[in-house]
C-alpha cells in the first residue's frame, strides 16, 4: 500500500500500521511490530497519549512509562472532532495494512473509523481491537489492568497465604494482551497473504488473563479445584520458591527427581534424595513442611551469592532475588546485551532491547519515542500524495 518511510528493515518492512491505541497494551503491541520493521504511525489526540504525563520517573522531563513502549514510531496529533483531521485519520485507515485501537467498543463508529466502515473502504485491512472485557455485556466496563487482575482471580493467588491479596508488580495482563494482539495481527496478515482478505482481530484483557492463568484456570475448569494463595510457593512442585540462606533469600528449584538429587548432593545431604518422604515430586510436595527446614539448615551455612555460584555449577536451578538494576546487570553479564541506544546524539534514549532474535532479518531500534505530532507534517504530506 506504500509507506510513509522507506528506510525500515526487518521481517515486517513495508507494512503500514495506523496505531489509534494509547496507554499500554496497544502501544506495546505496535512497538514490537515496529521493532520488526513495520511503519507505525501513532495517532494521538492534541493532548497526547496519557502516559506522556505519567511521572515519576522521567528522563529529561519525559515520562519513562511513555518512552518504554513508543520507540520506532512516528507521531501525528489529530482531533477527530475536527473535519479536516478526521478526513486525515480516515485516509490513514484507508492506506494502512493494519489498524489497531483500544477505544471502548463502539467508540469509533461516530467517526467512521470502526471496523465495518474502515474495511469497506479498505477490504484488505487487518483491524485489531483491544478491550477490557469484550464487546458483549462487558463492553461498557473500563479496561484497567488492576481491575482485571482482581476480577480474573490473579490477585487471589498473589500474596501470603494469611495476608491480603496483591497485584502483580507490573501490568501483566496489559502486556500479555498486547502480545496476543501482535500474534493475532501477524496471523491475520498470513491469512491475507493467502487470500487477500482482511479481517477483524479482537482481544480483551479478561480473556488473556484467564488464558495466562494456565494451570490455575485449567485446574478449576478441568479439575474442579479452586487454587489459593501460597505466597511464593508452587502448588505442584517443591522446592520451587525462595529459601533463606546465611544472608539473603535464594530461589531454589528442583522440578524433577534428578534435579532434587543434584540439589541434595550439592548441599552435602545426598541421603535426602533416597528418603521415602521425598523420593518423588508428589512426595516432596505433600511433605514440604518436613523437607523445607532440612534444606534451610544446609543453606544457612553460606550466603545467597556463594550458594548461587556453587549450586549453579552443580546444575541446580537457583538465583538471587534482584532489584531491577540487578536484573539488567545479570542479563549484561550473561551476554544478552539488554540495553540499546535508540536514536542518535542528544536524542538517544537507552532502552531495553527487543527480545526476539532473527538470523536473517534482525529487529531494529532506530527511532526514539516521538514528541507529540513530531512527524505530523510529513505524514500529512504523504497522505495527500
Amino acid at each position: 500500500m506504500g509507506s510513509a518511510n522507506t528506510e525500515n528493515s526487518g521481517p515486517l518492512a513495508g507494512l503500514v500500521i495506523a496505531d489509534f491505541s494509547r496507554i499500554l497494551a496497544g502501544p506495546y503491541a505496535t512497538m514490537l511490530l515496529a521493532d520488526l520493521g513495520a511503519e507505525v504511525i501513532k495517532v494521538e489526540s492534541p493532548g497526547g497519549d496519557d502516559t506522556r504525563s505519567w511521572t515519576p520517573p522521567d528522563r529529561d522531563g519525559v515520562s519513562t512509562y511513555y518512552l518504554a513502549i513508543n520507540r520506532n514510531k512516528r507521531s501525528i496529533a489529530l482531533d477527530l472532532k475536527d473535519p479536516e483531521d478526521l478526513a486525515t485519520a480516515q485516509e490513514l485507515a484507508r492506506r494502512a495494512d493494519v489498524m489497531i485501537e483500544n477505544f471502548k467498543p463502539g467508540g469509533l463508529v461516530r467517526f467512521g473509523l470502526d471496523y465495518d466502515t474502515a474495511s469497506s473502504a479498505n477490504p484488505g485491512l487487518i483491524y485489531a481491537s483491544i478491550s477490557g472485557f469484550g464487546t458483549a455485556q462487558g463492553k461498557s466496563l473500563a479496561g484497567y489492568d488492576l481491575l482485571v487482575q482482581a476480577m480474573s482471580g490473579l490477585m487471589s493467588l498473589t500474596g501470603g497465604a494469611d495476608g491480603p491479596a496483591y497485584r502483580a508488580g507490573i501490568s501483566v495482563f496489559d502486556i500479555m494482551t498486547g502480545m496476543h494482539a501482535a500474534i493475532g495481527i501477524l496471523s491475520a496478515l498470513q491469512h491475507r497473504g493467502s487470500t487477500g482478505q482482511g479481517q477483524h482481530v479482537e482481544v480483551n484483557l479478561l480473556s488473556s488473563a484467564l488464558s495466562g492463568l494456565v494451570n490455575h484456570s485449567t485446574g478449576y475448569v478441568a479439575g474442579d479445584t479452586v487454587p489459593y494463595r501460597m505466597g511464593n510457593a508452587h502448588p505442584s512442585v517443591f522446592p520451587y520458591e525462595p529459601l533463606p540462606t546465611a544472608d539473603n533469600d535464594l530461589i531454589v528449584i528442583a522440578a524433577n527427581d534428578a534435579q532434587f538429587r543434584a540439589l541434595c548432593a550439592a548441599l552435602g545431604v545426598p541421603e535426602l534424595a533416597d528418603d521415602e518422604r521425598f523420593r518423588h515430586n508428589a512426595d516432596r510436595t505433600a511433605n514440604r513442611d518436613q523437607l523445607r527446614p532440612l534444606l534451610v539448615a544446609e543453606l544457612a551455612q553460606r550466603g545467597a551469592l556463594e550458594w548461587w555460584r556453587e549450586l549453579s555449577a552443580a546444575g541446580v536451578a537457583c538465583g538471587p532475588i534482584n532489584t531491577v538494576d540487578g536484573g539488567v546487570a545479570v542479563a549484561d553479564e550473561l551476554g544478552l546485551d539488554p540495553v540499546v541506544q535508540v536514536g542518535e546524539g542528544a536524542d538517544a534514549v537507552p532502552m531495553i532491547r527487543n527480545p526476539i532474535g532473527f538470523s536473517a532479518t534482525p529487529s531494529g531500534h532506530q527511532l526514539p519515542p516521538p514528541d507529540l505530532d513530531e512527524h505530523g507534517a510529513e505524514i500529512r504530506r504523504w497522505l495527500r500524495g
